[in-house]
């Protein structure tokens, strides 16, 4: 059953941890020290609501359709070659995140609606946790499923744990462009892996 956990730990790593105006926002209020426990949180219950209802909705209705099963395999493979193809662009094309303090503080009604804005108005969150993720972990046999969306959660709690209580630490690293590419370019390997194996499976 471990493997199934970090099974999905790894395929949420690499759709989580790319540059996005989510990770931004973390890393933003981190580095602001503002509002930065109450934005992790929102993140992680916004991720594991997302998460469960694809392996709970989305992918039982995979599931039980061999048709929508198979093409489940062939979509999501080639979505996470995608993935990890321009993930392995960024490689070439660089780009550091920084944050600087704002003109005047938000209050925490605007720190909540922020970052509920950053992250479930972003379409790709969607197709990410409740379809990607859904349909992958409802492919692992027994109870498999359960255990890839936990990894998967464990995964967000982890990542934006860091992200945001780590920011001040992590400000002078990801600063430099080179600290992307060897993210970007780890990215890209989980992904390329994750097609592959899902190729392997639907032949």
């Amino acid at each position: 059953m471990l493997a199934y956990f970090f099974k999905g730990m790894g395929v949420s790593a690499g759709l989580i941890m790319a540059i996005g105006s989510q990770n931004a926002h973390v890393l933003k209020m981190g580095l602001r020290r503002e509002y930065v426990l109450l934005t992790v949180l929102i993140c992680i219950a916004c991720e594991a609501l997302l998460i469960l209802s694809g392996v709970a909705g989305v992918g039982t209705a995979i599931r039980d359709n061999p048709t929508l099963l198979q093409l489940a395999k062939w979509g999501g493979a080639l979505f996470l070659l995608y993935y990890g193809l321009r993930s392995w662009k960024a490689v070439l094309h660089p780009q550091a995140l920084a944050a600087q303090r704002p003109a005047e503080k938000i209050n925490r009604k605007q720190a909540s609606l922020t970052v509920l804005a950053v992250t479930l108005l972003n379409p790709h969150v969607y197709l990410d946790t409740v379809i990607l993720l859904g349909a992958i972990a409802v492919q692992q046999p027994g109870r498999g499923p359960y255990w890839f969306a936990g990894g998967a959660i464990a995964n967000a709690i982890l990542w934006f744990s860091a992200l945001g209580f780590g920011a001040q630490l992590l400000a002078p690293v990801f600063a430099n462009v080179r600290a992307w590419q060897y993210l970007d370019a780890f990215i890209g390997a989980v992904m390329l892996l994750m097609a592959w194996n899902l190729l392997a499976l639907a032949a």
